[in-house]
């Protein structure tokens, strides 16, 4: 074989390689956007639940404000109440909240949920589950949801400040 036949075999080489990295790149942008699409379709979903269970929470206990949660650090709802507290003729604002939302999407692939919340000025509620989009339960994350709220409800009932 001569160095033309070798040179040119050198050539379609080189040529099927970048050939199979266009393709590999094409293969991985349509599995990102893939992603963020699940992210957002799951997102709204859970969106919509965090809302429901939060609506409720506040109508259970009267004086607590629902509002729609829509920033950098996620999507979801809280409710907010402030409360007076008068003790020995010293007047103190007391604050209560309860803040759940999906993080926005990520490189990582993760669906997260996050849960903060205050009761009469302490910040005693914290909560966090995530889970890879590809293995993403619904189901576990609005029983979490739910848990949740719940578990928040019985902490503000019982705290007597």
């Amino acid at each position: 074989m001569d160095f033309k036949q070798r040179l040119h075999r050198a050539t379609e080489r080189g040529q099927q390689t970048k050939d199979a990295k266009a393709r590999e790149l094409a293969a991985k942008a349509l599995g990102e956007e893939e992603f963020r699409r699940l992210h957002s379709s799951y997102r709204m979903q859970l969106t919509e639940h965090i809302e429901g269970c939060l609506n409720q929470l506040a109508e259970n206990f009267p004086g607590f404000n629902f509002e729609t949660v829509v920033d950098e650090k996620g999507w979801g709802a809280a409710i907010r109440r402030d409360d007076l507290s008068i003790k020995a003729g010293k007047r103190d604002n007391l604050f209560s909240r309860l803040v759940i939302t999906i993080s926005p999407y990520s490189d990582f692939h993760v669906l997260d949920l996050n849960a903060k919340g205050a009761i009469r000025n302490k910040e005693n509620f914290s909560r966090k589950h995530y889970q890879l989009l590809k293995d993403a339960d619904l189901d576990s994350f609005e029983q979490m949801i739910e848990q949740w709220t719940l578990d928040y409800a019985e902490i503000f009932a019982g705290d007597n400040s």
